[in-house]
């Protein structure tokens, strides 16, 4: 069995690299680099290479890029179950990434938004002795739904990152969260469009005190905001503070070279996962642990490749 199972994305990611980013109706010259990607395979690859047994359940198409996803699958050693959809394409991202190591993304979720229930009804056994079942919202929402319906019903810890922002996204569906990790824009479309709170954009520049109230209101058990170069923001429900732990604190960023920040939340949810099974459920050094794996992997460029190995987290 696996201690992480992953149910998500699968995308190919096309890549370019600019000085700046160009104006409406404007060229740029760059460089061009494509490799494997989406939310979901990059926690999942994330979480692979922290040495946690992760299994990945995701749909692609019967192309070019699944085919490149499969050798890349064997290279890394990691499990995974993909639902072939021969009527569409493999998911793929437009990545534009500028001097700076801003980005701007735009996704076509092709076969990923045709993920089926059957398929993830093959796999419940898997899902419900995993330790630990990491869910996003870039792929479809019924089988999203099932998922994480299936993990909680086993007792099953779950993990919901809302990200991509989708419409789609229903009450149920964050009812089914033991921990939520939203980023800022993310928390705030999803308790304002989805929960129906009022939340202010800037919310995160309120007092810690303010933060955790509006994290409160999401009714989820645990939530992390995650903050960029700010580190991240940790919210707790009574019951879910761990002895002699506040129920709100923040972790800081670390310090590193930054080229490329696409894909750091990804790092940052597998590593998440990997650092609650590897250290027995602890909260804090979870995070932390997280906080590390998001932070190297903004020093590569791309993001399932820039995933950190084990070796390196723990490298000084």
């Amino acid at each position: 069995m696996f201690d992480v199972v992953v149910v998500g994305s699968y995308v190919q990611d096309l890549a370019f690299d600019t000085e700046i980013f160009p104006a409406p109706g404007e060229t740029r010259i760059g460089e061009f680099r494509t490799g494997p990607g989406g939310k979901g395979f990059n926690q999942a690859v994330a979480c692979n290479r922290l040495g946690i047994e992760t299994l990945f359940i995701g749909a692609v198409g019967d192309d070019i890029f699944s085919q490149g996803l499969r050798e890349f699958i064997a290279s890394e050693k990691l499990h995974a179950e993909l639902q072939v959809c021969e009527d569409y394409p493999t998911g793929a991202a437009s990545i534009v990434v500028n001097k700076d190591a801003q980005n701007l993304i735009v996704v076509a979720l092709g076969a990923n938004d045709h993920l089926s229930k059957a398929h993830i009804k093959t796999f419940t056994n898997q899902i419900s002795k995993a330790k630990y079942v990491v869910c996003q919202v870039e792929n479809n929402l019924i089988a999203t739904e099932l998922t994480l319906k299936v993990a909680r019903e086993n007792k099953v810890t779950t993990i919901l990152n809302p990200a991509p922002i989708n419409e789609g996204l229903s009450l149920q569906l964050i009812q089914y969260a033991d921990i939520l990790v939203p980023n800022e824009t993310e928390f705030v479309f999803l308790m304002n469009h989805v929960l129906g709170q009022d939340v202010p954009d800037d919310f995160w520049l309120g007092s810690d005190e303010q933060i955790h109230a509006f994290c409160r209101q999401s009714g989820v058990k645990s939530v992390i905001l995650t903050l960029g170069d700010k580190g991240c923001f940790v919210s707790h429900d009574d019951a879910s503070t761990q002895a002699n732990a506040s129920a709100y604190y923040r972790v800081p960023a670390i310090t590193v070279d930054v080229k490329d920040t696409t894909g750091a939340g990804d790092a940052f949810n597998g590593g998440l996962a990997a650092g609650l099974a590897r250290f027995a459920g602890d909260f804090q050094k979870a995070v932390k642990y997280a906080n590390r794996v998001a932070g190297l992997s903004t020093t590569k460029h791309g993001t399932a490749p820039a995933m950190p190995t084990l070796a390196e987290v723990e490298a000084g």
